[in-house]
């Protein structure tokens, strides 16, 4: 079994988004110089959006590498005008993390639901799942009725982990538009779900 590259930080600093964008095109062509440039640039970038979404320093090593590996395999589908390579990255990372995160629950959810079998629920835990599912829904419910902006943003750092930065990289919205628009969005959540501050 191959072992795993060890994350390495950017030891040359901060790459520009046209460096990163003409390396993108070099890896694209299967330059390893390129990805070696391409792997010190992103991965610490990658890990970290990993391990804030599957919190397990192991797993997240280890799903990280599947990123890295998606990067050089998925290099010429990549297009300057639709993200940054950054933000190219950063959605793969995501949604690899997000895919193992629920994997697991899957498995998880395989093993509940054989005990399940093997025993009839007690009436509290009958009584606590019906309340989390109306809840689950009061919560899309509420988001509906938020503007198609807050909807994203909300969506993004509260369902996804984004920081308030990342969520404006993603949307191509200015920091200030994203923070007042998610102020915005929670209190009109707030209200909607009728929490009392």
């Amino acid at each position: 079994m191959n072992q795993p590259i060890p994350f390495r930080g950017n030891s040359s600093g901060d790459h520009g988004q046209g460096e990163l964008v003409e390396v993108m095109q070099k890896v694209a062509h299967g330059d390893k110089q390129a990805f070696a440039v391409l792997y010190d640039a992103l991965s610490p970038l990658v890990f970290g959006i990993v391990l804030k979404v599957v919190r397990d320093r192991a797993q997240s090593e280890e799903v990280a590498q599947e990123v890295m590996i998606d990067l050089w395999r998925q290099a010429a589908r990549y297009r300057p005008e639709s993200a940054s390579v950054r933000t190219w990255a950063a959605t793969i990372a995501h949604r690899r993390a997000v895919d193992r995160v629920r994997s697991a629950q899957a498995a998880t959810d395989r093993e509940h639901a054989r005990a399940a079998r093997e025993h009839t629920p007690a009436f509290d835990e009958v009584a606590e799942q019906v309340e989390t599912r109306l809840d689950a829904e009061q919560v899309r419910r509420c988001l509906r009725g938020l503007t198609e902006l807050q909807r994203q943003a909300v969506t993004l750092a509260y369902y996804r982990g984004l920081t308030y930065r990342e969520v404006a990289e993603a949307l191509r919205t200015p920091l200030p538009t994203i923070k007042t628009r998610m102020r915005d969005g929670l209190i009109r959540l707030r209200d909607c779900m009728g929490v009392t501050t």
